[in-house]
């Protein structure tokens, strides 16, 4: 049992400790105010900063729309087709209908039809004598003659269409037309139309322009406005160089074909003078002659060839223009 002289010195003890716990307590309550307001201040002064900036922030600065992902668009494949299968289908389609020709050189025809043209008469001595042969041969043939020769052997003109020859125009004066303006060309194409009407008495409804010079607009314009068709050749024997009867005559008998049509020139006495033999020989190889018109309404398709597959490959070869070189006495 312990004395009360030890329990009272425990009570002492007690209260001293007692005493200095609650010191501390009061200076800790007294101190931590001084720490903890400024801190708290300084938090209530961002929070208030916050407030303003954020608002604003959200009225200046625009809104980021996010872009939508791009997904690459798959072409859809088509389906694998044979060569025969693409072959047959284009058979198939029909070929938009070919404009009519205007333009001959010579002409498909089922049989030995040729036409002989003269140009650039009437001559006042030659073209009676050709007339002559021709009617002894009984031949018709289509002269293109100039408007200006015409008009100064109106007569002969019209014997010629009398005979039954066709007549045609080849301009009024000889000109490269291809170099003229289309006033030009029209002035010389309407004066000759006039002349063959009043000599003839029927308009012409074939040209040939001289050297064979002429465009395609041309072409176009002169059929659409005069109704002409376009009349060039596919043999030419080059008289107006004047080689000789027989040089003319061999040079039409070699390239002469069936439609072919054959250019002279019945103003150069050379081929005048060739022209009994050549046509004794024309007839004896068969040909029968006719005018341009006739052998035009002769005309038939031209029926296409099936083409063989090439084994192997060769070099092609040039093929031939179908517009003949222009002669300078064309």
């Amino acid at each position: 049992m312990r004395s009360p002289e030890c329990s009272g010195a425990t009570t002492v003890g007690y209260s001293l400790r007692l005493a200095k716990t609650a010191r501390s307590a009061t200076y800790a309550f007294n101190f931590l105010p001084s720490l903890v307001m400024p801190n708290y201040r300084l938090l209530l002064c961002c929070a208030i900063t916050l407030s303003f900036t954020v608002p604003l922030a959200a009225q200046t600065t625009p809104a980021i729309k996010r872009a939508k992902p791009v997904h690459p668009i798959e072409a859809t494949p088509k389906p694998a087709t044979s060569p025969n299968a693409e072959k047959q289908a284009a058979e198939k389609t029909p070929a938009p209908p070919k404009e009519p020709a205007i333009t001959f050189n010579s002409v498909h025809v089922d049989g030995p039809y040729i036409a002989m043209t003269f140009d650039d008469g009437p001559s006042a001595t030659l073209t009676p004598k050709l007339l002559d042969i021709l009617a002894a041969h009984h031949i018709k043939a289509t002269f293109f003659v100039l408007g200006e020769m015409v008009a100064e052997h109106p007569e002969i003109l019209a014997r010629a269409a009398r005979e039954g020859h066709e007549i045609a125009s080849h301009s009024w004066s000889h000109p490269n037309l291809a170099k003229m303006s289309q006033e030009g060309v029209r002035s010389q194409l309407q004066r000759t139309d006039d002349e063959i009407k009043t000599a003839a008495g029927q308009r012409p409804t074939l040209f040939r322009p001289p050297y064979g010079s002429i465009t395609e607009r041309q072409k176009r314009w002169i059929h659409d406005e005069f109704g002409y068709d376009i009349i060039l050749w596919d043999v030419d024997p080059l008289d107006w160089r004047r080689p000789g009867p027989a040089v003319v005559r061999n040079r039409i008998l070699k390239e002469t074909r069936p439609g072919s049509i054959v250019l002279s020139h019945d103003i150069h006495p050379g081929t005048i003078e060739a022209m009994p033999s050549t046509f004794d020989e024309l007839e004896a190889k068969g040909f029968k002659f006719v005018t341009v018109s006739e052998l035009l309404g002769m005309a038939t398709p031209v029926t296409p060839h099936p083409k063989a597959e090439p084994v192997e490959k060769t070099a092609a070869k040039a093929a031939p223009s179908a517009v003949p070189a222009s002669s300078p006495g064309d």
